[in-house]
């Protein structure tokens, strides 16, 4: 028993997944005091991390390897580092609490309601505007890491506009969740909400 978990545990798409949770306390000492060159390195960091998550998801299903440990490290390990850089980026006042609180409601809303889906045995796929929720807030978060002006751009600046496009499709993506939840409840379980 022991020793499946270790195998199911040291496959390298949940080995991935383990490097995007180990990321969050690095974000958060980088963050502590960033300038310039920190806020680079923090941005660069967080790139590479997210491109691990479409990387480990390519290679579980290629090599066969879907786990229900992996199942659950990746959205945690998503969350934890998109969670862990909007708390530092309010610190840094970069971006507005407000928009961080809805945001991460929406992320654990969703995580609930997921729950309470699978163990109703109802199955709600992903969305295109789910995918683009994320490279959304991945494009936005990016952008108010590096927060100076570089090669000409105004990095703040720029990550303020896609930080409002992040709120709108992160709200709108987990309202249409609750909606395709709904209505797959009323169609599988029609008599269960009358009684």
């Amino acid at each position: 028993m022991e020793n499946d978990f270790r195998q199911e545990l040291w496959n390298l798409p949940n080995i991935l997944s383990l490097v995007r949770i180990g990321a969050s306390p690095f974000l958060i000492l980088v963050l502590l005091s960033p300038g310039r060159t920190l806020s680079i390195i923090a941005a660069l960091v967080f790139l590479i991390v997210c491109a691990t998550d479409w990387l480990d998801g390519w290679l579980a299903r290629r090599w066969g390897t879907v786990t229900s440990l992996g199942k659950f490290l990746d959205p945690l390990a998503d969350k934890l580092l998109i969670v862990t850089a909007l708390i530092m980026l309010i610190s840094l006042d970069r971006v507005p609490a407000w928009m961080v609180a809805l945001i991460v409601s929406r992320e654990i809303a969703v995580t609930g309601l997921r729950t309470m889906a699978v163990r109703t045995g109802i199955v709600i796929g992903a969305t295109w505007l789910g995918k683009v929720k994320t490279v959304s807030q991945i494009a936005a978060i990016t952008a108010l890491l590096l927060h100076y002006e570089l090669w000409g751009i105004d990095f703040q600046l720029l990550g303020v506009w896609l930080i409002w496009l992040a709120l709108v499709v992160t709200l709108w993506s987990g309202i249409d969740y609750f909606v395709r939840f709904f209505r797959t409840t009323l169609i599988t379980h029609p008599t269960e909400g009358r009684k």
